[in-house]
């Protein structure tokens, strides 16, 4: 027979060290239910009654009584949605930090005027009223990471369901008694008492404990990014990060090697790293299409390079991984992918993907996606906004076992790529999207871009806000900021930048490469450059690069440029790796683009020239501002090539 609910409650308060505020909200709630499985957990998601569709809502003092999601029981999996728009993607400016440690992030009290710690514990005297669901979790996955703890209402099942297929199901029965080194709070209704209808994450950290207030039931800046930033912290402290970022294996059809990591700003293609090549109907690869002659550019490929995911988003560098050898190491944070599908507009994009999620092994939780009871759930069939388009941030969490070829062992960086969105650029607009189909750098300017993060043309994962809408509409850019994990970080830019420095240093025999998308010039390339670039990257393996095949880019901040590339016997026109030669673009355009991109990689590298940072650092930056060469660059930092 099963234990009763009350003996799990016991046992939960008997294995885990709980602040005694905590521990007294849970005495006092109503009910509170510790599941036993994963499947008794996904069932919450449907209500008590295990129906086939489910409003959370709650009664709102003002507003009545409010819907916050709706949950669909599909054959697949839940189809989780938003009466809101705004709550279908992450708000950049939802973090809030309640304590008194170093931060550069916005507090609490500067922001409403008043101290957290009396919100704190209206929000726990609210939970302690309600029936709840407590769940232990590892944040930075089953391995590695640190055990923790969820506290969330019971009519929120989808969203702890989420947080565990993202982090890790840990069970009660499982665990050893610990002290949890985070704690998560969802309490949605706050958000329309207290925060005008806006996401709001609260940050309230110690040296022991890091505790995560979620005012809102998108699970991107809580379940997802809000461990990012515990992961962030604990990191900090103890000398290492959590890289934003994907890596994958790839074997060529010669049987060589290579596992590529790839960063960059929401949007520069860390997902689409771990993809298959796209190809045309006939076989054929499109490089790109001319927008002013509309003339489409193919190459051909006889046999791709099988792909073998390692991580997806959250890439763990923990110092225990590390092996001295001029290498990083690193291992997945996560131990489900929270799968964005925008991209995915019809039957068959991406197969072995589609036959993961429409017949999973256990049922899945999917976001804004549509769904209907007993049907199947597509990940093509994105939920429309209000405006009656397909939303633009469709999720899925799929645990990481089910995706193919899958390496869930500590792995060795070989090459480290960079991607960027750019724009369109053309004599008649010219724009900053003038960067090559692959440039190496030497490690300083490696750290630059990782430093800035910039984020242009369009990103669909997140709302930006009217000032940075503007800029991008604009043709201008916005910077996510330090390795792109600083909109996830709690603590200093400064800091940041010194222990992503050090990383970069430390890994010296690892290759350092930017690649862009959306843009080549006056060519729509999409993804396709970024996948090619890793086509020659693992074709080439340990192979040099030897110096007479690098010609140093007109733009200094790109580095080097190949002078050509070969893929499987076929040459890459040269006007895709040395854009300024295309005749829509010209020098002149080009180096408007470089100004563009200069004074912005300026502007924003001022505020890290402080008394805190890394000495080498500093003469990095010193470089760029007075606009130096490649070679000035590469007498800090020598390339591997």
């Amino acid at each position: 027979m099963p234990e009763p609910e009350e003996d799990l409650v016991e046992l939960l308060l008997s294995k885990v060290d709980l602040p005694p505020a905590v521990a007294d909200a849970l005495k006092a709630a109503p009910s509170i239910i510790v599941p036993r499985t994963r499947a008794e957990l996904y069932e919450l998601s449907l209500g008590p009654d295990g129906a086939d569709t489910f409003e959370v809502k709650y009664q709102v003092p003002g507003n009545g009584v409010v819907t916050e999601a709706t949950v669909v029981r599909c054959k697949n999996g839940i189809a989780v949605n938003y009466p809101e728009d705004y709550i279908r993607r992450r708000d950049p400016n939802c973090m809030r930090i309640a304590d008194d440690r170093p931060t550069d992030k916005p507090r609490f009290k500067d922001v409403y005027g008043y101290d957290f710690a009396s919100l704190k514990q209206e929000t726990l005297d609210w939970l302690a009223t309600q029936d709840l669901i407590v769940v232990p979790f590892k944040a930075g996955g089953l391995t590695y990471g640190s055990p923790s703890l969820a506290i969330i209402p019971a009519n929120t099942g989808f969203f702890a369901t989420a947080l565990v297929d993202l982090q890790g199901w840990v069970g009660i029965d499982e665990i050893e008694p610990f002290t949890p080194r985070s704690i998560m709070y969802a309490a949605p209704p706050f958000r329309h008492t207290h925060f005008e209808g806006k996401q709001v994450v609260v940050h309230d950290r110690s040296d022991t404990l890091h505790e995560i207030f979620a005012y809102n039931l998108y699970p991107g800046p809580s379940a997802k990014k809000g461990v990012f930033s515990a992961l962030l912290d604990i990191g900090e402290q103890e000398g290492w990060l959590t890289a934003h970022a994907s890596s994958v294996r790839v074997t060529t059809p010669y049987d060589n090697e290579t596992v590529i990591m790839h960063e960059g700003a929401s949007g520069g293609g860390k997902s689409e790293m771990c993809q298959d090549i796209r190809r045309q109907s006939d076989g054929r690869i499109l490089l790109g299409t001319n927008v002013v002659s509309n003339e489409p550019y193919y190459i051909n490929l006889a046999e791709s390079s099988q792909l073998a995911p390692v991580t997806d988003d959250m890439t763990l560098c923990h110092i225990d991984l590390q092996k001295g050898n001029g290498k990083l190491t690193v291992a997945d944070a996560e131990d489900g992918w929270f799968v964005r599908v925008d991209n995915m507009k019809t039957y068959g994009e991406d197969p072995s993907f589609e036959r993961a999620v429409i017949h999973p092994e256990t049922p899945l939780v999917f976001f804004n996606i549509s769904g209907m009871p007993g049907a199947t759930c597509l990940p093509w069939e994105h939920e429309p906004d209000s405006n009656g388009k397909p939303c633009p941030n469709p999720r899925v969490v799929i645990p990481r076992r089910m995706i193919k070829d899958v390496i869930s062992e500590p792995t060795e960086i070989d090459v480290r790529t960079f991607g960027a969105r750019m724009p369109a650029c053309t004599r008649d607009n010219p724009t900053y999207g003038i960067m090559g189909m692959m440039h190496i750098v030497p490690p300083a300017l490696a750290w630059l871009w990782r430093l800035i993060a910039p984020r242009g043309d369009k990103n669909p994962s997140i709302g930006e806000s009217a000032e940075q809408t503007d800029k991008l509409a604009h043709g201008g850019l916005v910077s996510e900021g330090v390795g792109s994990y600083w909109p996830f970080s709690t603590g200093t830019k400064v800091a940041a930048a010194n222990l992503l420095l050090k990383q970069l240093m430390d890994a010296d025999r690892t290759r350092y490469v930017l690649t862009p998308n959306q843009h080549i010039g006056a060519y729509k390339v999409g993804f396709t450059a970024e996948w090619l670039t890793r086509e020659y990257l693992a074709r080439r393996g340990g192979g040099k690069i030897r110096e007479e095949q690098l010609t140093p880019a007109r733009c200094a901040l790109f580095g080097y440029a190949l002078k050509e590339v070969k893929i499987d016997g076929q040459q890459v026109r040269p006007t895709f790796l040395q854009p300024e030669n295309q005749s829509q673009v010209g020098v002149e355009a080009y180096d408007t683009g470089a100004k563009i991109l200069s004074d912005f990689f300026k502007a924003e590298l001022e505020q890290f020239l402080t008394d805190d940072l890394d000495p080498l650092g500093r003469a990095i930056i010193e470089v760029c501002m007075k606009d130096g060469s490649v070679a000035d660059y590469e007498a800090l930092t020598p390339t591997y090539i």
